[in-house]
């Protein structure tokens, strides 16, 4: 039973109501939420966001009561801290090196950590995972996949959510550039599941701000009871609603994007500085060079910016697919670099 997990406060909690919460639609006479009554965007948005749900959920394959939307995918994070989490007591555990928000929230919130480092295949050491977490109050397990910043996806989900007793949450941000099973269909037998996307990535959206959740009408239910009243704004509301109603864009989009990662691969393997590109289901590459803090320095002063991740993983740059434009400046200064 998921109320099993939930902290009693938030059990107990009665949810802000909102003007637009209380009443839906239009009236000739709004006078119920002390707006201005001038301007185009003087009304609250819809706080359930009813619209752009019914299209992520049509689009996913669930029902609406299935999706929850957060200011990016960082706020559904925190939010799930908050729900279940009981701060200077309760654990989340995740599998390093992966996404930093998990570390950021749960310091946020006071609650600890579990770190169970990834083996050298980037994979999760299950067994010692489920030992570390097991007779613990570790409430939340956060599983990157594919994983940030490594490009993997992850295996043996399956056997996770079968052994671990808390709340699983698979995050997908990275999903639509593999080629590999989304676990949003999983919700519908595993109440304990939650999987996160984003439109941040490949629907462009990164400046809106638009996370997506998928989980059982429990899971839902309690996000919606703790979340901010307004937390999508109208204007990212329409952005997403066109993105969504877009496909076409979003097909030659992602194609054109996958088919770069690929010429992007090739061209790497050329360059006499990198040492190892590891295997990626996203739309970037994890790269070992001789020397990754230099390279780093060298590319800065071109003006292309990647991301040094020397400090996770001995010697790597995790560099990002761009247009062929920009593919193409990257690896002649690359191709520069003994």
């Amino acid at each position: 039973m998921i109320d099993n997990l939930v902290r009693e406060n938030i059990k107990a909690l009665q949810p802000y109501s909102s003007a637009r919460k209380e009443f839906t639609g239009s009236m000739e006479v709004m006078l119920d939420a002390n707006e201005l009554p001038f301007g185009n965007l003087n009304r609250y948005p819809d706080p359930q966001q009813i619209q752009l749900k019914q299209l992520i959920g049509a689009n996913a394959g669930v029902a609406l009561g299935n999706v929850f939307l957060g200011n990016g995918s960082d706020e559904i994070i925190d939010l799930l801290i908050r729900i279940f989490c009981e701060p200077g007591k309760d654990k989340i555990a995740f599998c390093s090196p992966t996404y930093g928000m998990y570390t950021v929230n749960a310091a946020i919130n006071n609650v600890q950590i579990i770190d169970v480092p990834l083996n050298q295949d980037f994979q999760i050491d299950i067994a010692t995972l489920l030992d570390k977490t097991s007779n613990t109050s570790c409430k939340i397990l956060f599983i990157c996949s594919p994983n940030n910043p490594t490009g993997n996806s992850i295996e043996n989900i399956d056997e996770i959510l079968e052994n671990f007793n808390g709340i699983v949450v698979v995050d997908e941000a990275y999903i639509d550039f593999s080629n590999k099973q989304s676990f949003v269909h999983s919700i519908k037998t595993n109440e304990r599941l939650l999987v996160l996307q984003t439109m941040s990535k490949s629907r462009g959206l990164a400046a809106a701000r638009i996370g997506i959740a998928f989980a059982g009408i429990p899971v839902i239910e309690y996000l919606n009871k703790v979340k901010p009243p307004y937390n999508i704004s109208l204007l990212n509301q329409q952005a997403a609603i066109t993105a969504m109603l877009d496909e076409e864009g979003y097909e030659a989009n992602l194609k054109t994007i996958l088919q770069q990662k690929e010429n992007l691969m090739e061209l790497l393997k050329a360059c006499e500085c990198v040492e190892h590109i590891y295997p990626s289901d996203a739309n970037f590459y994890l790269v070992r060079f001789k020397n990754a803090n230099s390279t780093f320095k060298t590319l800065l002063a071109q003006g292309i910016v990647v991301r040094n991740r020397e400090k996770e993983i001995a010697g790597c740059l995790r560099i990002t697919v761009g247009t062929e434009a920009e593919n193409t400046k990257l690896i002649n200064v690359l191709q520069a670099i003994q």
